[in-house]
């Protein structure tokens, strides 16, 4: 059976394949098996440029013809390594086994056994999965949060003077602006953002336990750990971890797990504000023709956008927090339960990017209900209380907290007509009675 989006078990291979398949290039098995040969064949030339003196005469030319292998990689050549792994069973090995017989067919026979050398199946995965996070993260990742933060910047714009009612604990609060309130979440995920460049995309690169064993044994004047970082960092882009065990701490990718879970935390805030928004008709959203809100309710247009960003980006932080607390732990020197895990790690940035393509087409269909801002604030004039209190301080007025609590913490209506007949009873200057009296919900809104 051919996998669609009909039957596939998870959502992201199916129904919301159409948003996330780029991400098949870095998390699919294809992907990693890939990613596997790359390194083998980029650390079988990094000892051809050291020389090892068995690899010395090999033509550098053939370099070219060697990254090819894993440049044109294609989907017949994963399927003849997963054909290789059931004899094998043995993903990496089947790797090694696969260039071999390209090797066979470049007429490099002499030198094949060169590949893998030394090494252990956790020296390609720990540098295979590391590289495809941290391309993921600049190809995928990356370009969907600046989509996200664009569309926010844009809307604080637009909307940076429209007053509004702040609601403290559900209730009427001093007055604010949209646009500042939009604000607060670009600036959030903008420092969250900081944090993760800060986050080195980190590998193990080292033998059977990390101790490059088996390298010094076979070479022992050749300085094995500087040879190790150098291809780590120089050849891969990523930081070399050492000391280490047969595996990668993981350390550094549970660290940026985290991050990625803070920022999906500051989006499903989001999404719940501008939910709560919708609810409180301070949005309409715009209308699809043949589009239905509810089965039953033919009026409906509801904030499903909003909803759907908030169950996948939930989704992706249960998974986040697991990997960010599983991976540093391994029994002593290896255990399995990595790499099971690891082959998961491709989920939860299909749900993130699910979540950020859903909160952009929420903030889309929004359409500001100005009507309805203003109608809140002019039924609200109790929150000037602050204000007036605040001036009254200023003029060493006897309890002026006191004097507005006895106005507005009762059940009557506070409007202007109130506010203003208590302005008048008290005994201040004529100029102060006009400074208070100038004061209303919708301008009272700070810096």
């Amino acid at each position: 059976m051919n996998l669609t989006q009909l039957n596939a078990i998870s959502p992201i291979d199916g129904r919301y394949r159409g948003k996330i398949s780029k991400l098949a290039d870095y998390f699919s098995e294809e992907a990693l098996i890939k990613y596997r040969v790359r390194v083998e064949i980029e650390y079988f030339i990094a000892l051809c440029e050291i020389p090892l003196p068995q690899l010395a005469d090999f033509n550098t030319v053939l370099f070219t013809d060697l990254r090819k292998i894993y440049i044109d990689f294609t989907t017949e050549d994963a399927q003849k390594i997963k054909d290789i792994e059931k004899v094998t069973n043995h993903d990496v090995k089947a790797v090694e086994y696969f260039i071999k017989e390209k090797f066979d067919a470049l007429g490099l026979q002499k030198h094949k056994e060169f590949i893998h050398f030394g090494l252990t199946s956790q020296d390609i995965n720990n540098t295979a999965i590391p590289l495809s996070i941290k391309e993921a993260m600049n190809d995928v990742f990356v370009p969907h949060y600046f989509e996200v933060v664009a569309s926010l910047e844009e809307l604080v714009i637009e909307w940076k003077d429209i007053s509004m009612l702040a609601r403290t604990h559900g209730q009427p609060a001093s007055p604010t602006r949209l646009g500042k309130e939009i604000n607060v979440f670009v600036v959030r995920l903008k420092e969250q953002f900081k944090l993760l460049n800060d986050i080195p995309s980190a590998a193990k690169f080292g033998g059977a336990t990390g101790n490059y064993n088996a390298h010094k044994v076979a070479y022992p004047t050749i300085d094995w750990r500087t040879f190790g970082g150098e291809f780590v960092q120089k050849k891969l882009g990523l930081q070399h971890s050492f000391p280490t065990t047969q595996i990668e701490h993981y350390d550094h990718l549970a660290a940026l797990f985290d991050n990625l879970k803070r920022i999906n935390t500051i989006l499903i805030d989001l999404d719940r504000d501008f939910w709560t928004y919708v609810s409180m008709d301070y949005f309409k959203q715009k209308i699809k023709a043949g589009e239905v809100g509810s089965s039953a309710m033919p009026h409906k247009v509801n904030p499903i956008d909003f909803e759907n960003s908030e169950g996948n980006l939930g989704i992706a932080n249960a998974i986040f927090e697991h990997l960010s607390a599983k991976l540093p732990i391994s029994r002593l020197q290896r255990d399995l339960t990595d790499s099971t895990v690891l082959r998961n790690v491709g989920v939860p940035f299909g749900h993130t990017i699910i979540g950020f393509t859903s909160t952009l087409k929420g903030l889309n269909k929004l359409l500001l209900n100005k009507q309805k801002f203003e109608q809140d604030l002019d039924n609200n004039w109790a929150v000037v209380a602050e204000a007036i209190q605040t001036i009254l301080r200023r003029e060493a007025y006897p309890n002026p907290y006191e004097a507005l609590k006895g106005l507005t913490r009762t059940n009557e209506k506070i409007n202007q007509k109130s506010i203003a007949d208590f302005i008048d009873t008290l005994e201040v200057s004529s100029e102060i009675k006009k400074e208070l009296k100038a004061i209303t919900p919708s301008n009272y809104t700070g810096i």
